[in-house]
């Protein structure tokens, strides 16, 4: 039988929530009729998986927020985000919940989603059967990039090897799948919840007056199936190899392994981890000039060929995204 799991992220600091002079407000504890944003969040995965964790920065938040949930007659496990070299944000506090979780499938949730239908977490987690990564996108080609469900084996093996090289984007997670669901709302999603309410994010206190969900303008109406092969585990875990050789100061050794994983990825036409190799390898020869240059125009080409797929199917977000590493590549060339 399929296990499944969420992990809820309530670590972030609320930024845009807050307001100027005033007392910091833990957006998570805010009420909305009647009950916090967490509560929310708690009660609606509780009939969609069997298991729960919630993931926060400090012991201190943990603390606060069982006692709130046991208010609600409700019992969490929580993880304290894990120590990742330094890195903050959402991949960390994901590979935390998945370290937490023993479960096949896993669906993300960020604590200001307080409206996600159970009936819509049930299909995206189902959804991921047979993917690395489901996840919502947008006629206009947005994605939802921090509500995802996830294969809980191979997104441990993605998570582990952002955190391990230093990139701490949570869509970076979804660029790293070689089989990815992006799943239209407009078709199964609408009939489970006509108005999107599910998709109504608390990002400011206007929020939760207006309660805005995501415009479904746009030309992309269907799902879309991108698959590449099985995700290549033992060479990700060579690549966090590399960076830990590297860390020790073993740099030639470090060279070889990014330059192994850039060819391996490469033969495989996986692009995003492909430029990661190459990034890597151009940080490792920054005092061998031509080889560092070689290596960031690789990896800019890389990024180039990773955009143009997406740009195909119609997935604004994503390009954007691997044209900025493209243009970031270029930029550091002598």
């Amino acid at each position: 039988m399929t296990k499944r799991g969420a992990i809820v992220l309530a670590g972030g600091s609320a930024r845009r929530f807050q307001t100027q002079h005033q007392p910091w407000q833990d957006k998570a504890l805010v009420e909305f009729e009647e009950k916090p944003l967490l509560v929310h969040v708690m009660q609606n995965l509780q009939s969609a998986v069997g298991e729960v964790v919630v993931s926060v920065n400090g012991k201190e938040r943990e603390n606060e927020y069982r006692r709130v949930l046991e208010k609600f007659g409700l019992n969490a496990k929580f993880v304290v985000d894990e120590k990742a070299s330094g890195l903050r944000g959402p991949v960390v506090a994901i590979l935390s919940g998945l370290h937490a979780l023993d479960v096949d499938y896993c669906l993300t949730v960020p604590v200001d989603m307080p409206f996600l239908k159970p009936q819509v977490a049930d299909y995206l987690v189902g959804a991921a059967e047979e993917f690395d990564v489901a996840v919502p996108m947008w006629p206009d080609g947005t994605v939802e990039t921090l509500l995802m469900a996830l294969n809980h084996k191979n997104g441990l093996g993605i998570t582990e090897t952002l955190c391990a090289i230093g990139k701490s984007r949570a869509d970076s997670i979804i660029r790293g799948a070689t089989k990815l669901h992006l799943i239209s709302p407009l078709q199964e999603i609408k009939t489970l919840d006509p108005t999107f309410r599910s998709f109504v994010n608390v990002n400011r206190q206007e929020d939760l007056t207006k309660l805005e969900t995501r415009s479904a303008q746009g030309m992309v109406k269907e799902n879309i199936k991108l698959t590449n092969g099985e995700l290549p585990i033992s060479d990700l875990k060579l690549l966090r190899d590399g960076q830990r050789m590297q860390g020790e100061g073993k740099v030639s050794e470090a060279q070889e392994v990014f330059a192994a994983c850039t060819n391996s990825f490469e033969s495989r036409n996986l692009h995003f981890w492909a430029g990661m190799s190459a990034e890597k390898l151009a940080e490792a020869t920054m005092h061998q000039s031509a080889t560092n240059n070689r290596s960031f125009l690789r990896a800019a080409k890389n990024y180039h060929a990773e955009a143009k797929t997406y740009q195909e199917k119609g997935c604004r977000l994503l390009a954007e995204r691997a044209l900025a590493d493209r243009a970031w590549c270029e930029s550091k060339v002598a």
